[in-house]
């Protein structure tokens, strides 16, 4: 069968990027005093960022994982699962480069912050993770629906366990993606159980796509499980525990940000899929397809990446709000710019890269000789 494309996905991709871009402008360079949580409009903007993170990696997992069921169909799947492994490979390395100090470097100064995990690397991981999955589920579509499902709900509902987790006696390369007290924005727990839920979506939309009441069907299911997540499960969670005398679920309860956030993204999907039709501008489209050349000059700009040269270091945190949001926006459109007219594909930023890794791995035989 013949599957039709999902534009609400490239629209959803856009959106997640674009809200990052923002948020992360506005985080790095706001004054602190105007950081008022009692206030309306930061509380509000504050939400509203904390589900960015969320809503990337569970469309992620979605549309990978779509796209790797269906190169199953089309008999191509050996090669999509090589693909996958070493984009996330790439990402893992581009996500590492981003934060190496060339400069510094170069004058003999070493240190193991560029070792700190981000989202590049974490997604990465997942991508891998998720053939893994789909291998040991011998690549049967209802047993890794099942089985990602069930992933994602055992690392959410288990998160206290290793809340505090500070991965001693691992070494840094490694421990760094489990904990982070050495600088890590982002982990594979929980953040894996996203891309699950996201792998698991994408289940549902190869399953079912061309059932002409699905596109009712699901997005009646984001609304109806998103709202439950988000006003009743923490209530589930506490009858569970009067019932099973399992603490587990009361601490899940008390600090029920996973499934909450994952009630915010279900309802995003359901709005961005009930509007699908709406949003098929070529600009739209384009922005979602070219998120990791946005990522990369986003980081460039803002945090000067291996030049150690950024935003963050000229203007500070110093901005009022109207310059906060007024800079924002405009960074938004630079960014969008420069990845779109400039950085035609995302294989110029993979080759960028490689090319990087290249001289660094001259020059450091050059030192060593």
């Amino acid at each position: 069968m013949e599957l039709k494309r999902l534009y609400f996905i490239d629209a959803i991709r856009a959106f997640a990027i674009l809200m990052m871009l923002q948020g992360h402008f506005i985080d790095t360079l706001l004054a602190i005093e105007h950081r008022d949580i009692n206030n309306l409009a930061f509380k509000t903007w504050t939400y509203f960022r904390g589900i960015t993170a969320p809503v990337f990696f569970t469309i992620s997992g979605l549309i990978f994982t779509y796209l790797l069921i269906k190169a199953k169909e089309k008999g191509t799947l050996h090669y999509r699962m090589k693909k996958g492994i070493i984009r996330g490979l790439m990402l893992i390395g581009i996500g590492y480069a981003l934060r190496i100090p060339i400069f510094r470097w170069l004058t003999g100064s070493f240190g193991t912050y560029f070792m700190v995990i981000d989202v590049l690397q974490i997604i990465g991981l997942s991508l891998i993770l998720i053939v893994c999955v789909y291998t040991i589920c011998q690549k049967k579509t209802l047993l890794f629906s099942v089985t990602v499902f069930c992933l994602g709900t055992i690392i959410f509902l288990n998160e206290p366990l290793y809340r505090t987790f500070g991965a001693e006696g691992i070494p840094l390369l490694f421990a760094n993606y489990f904990t982070k007290v050495n600088g890590s924005v982002f982990t594979i727990l929980p953040w894996f159980g996203y891309m699950a839920y996201g792998a698991f979506i994408a289940t549902l939309f190869y399953g079912y796509l061309l059932h002409p009441r699905f596109k009712t069907a699901i997005v009646t299911g984001f609304f109806t499980v998103g709202l439950a997540l988000i006003y009743g499960f923490s209530s589930l969670l506490h009858w569970l525990t009067t019932i099973t005398n399992i603490t587990l679920f009361f601490e899940v309860a008390n600090y029920n940000y996973l499934f909450i956030r994952l009630g915010n993204v279900l309802i995003l999907f359901g709005v961005f899929y009930a509007l699908e039709s709406y949003l098929k501008h070529p600009v739209i489209l384009k922005i979602g397809q070219k998120t990791l050349s946005i990522y990369v000059v986003h980081f460039v700009l803002l945090y000067g990446s291996f030049t150690g040269m950024g935003l963050n270091r000229i203007l500070g945190k110093n901005l009022t709000p109207l310059e906060a949001i007024i800079g924002a926006l405009s960074f938004l459109v630079v960014v969008s710019l420069i990845s779109i007219y400039i950085i035609k594909a995302n294989t110029q930023v993979y080759g960028f890269f490689r090319q990087k890794a290249y001289i660094l791995k001259t020059l450091i035989k050059s030192l060593n000789n």
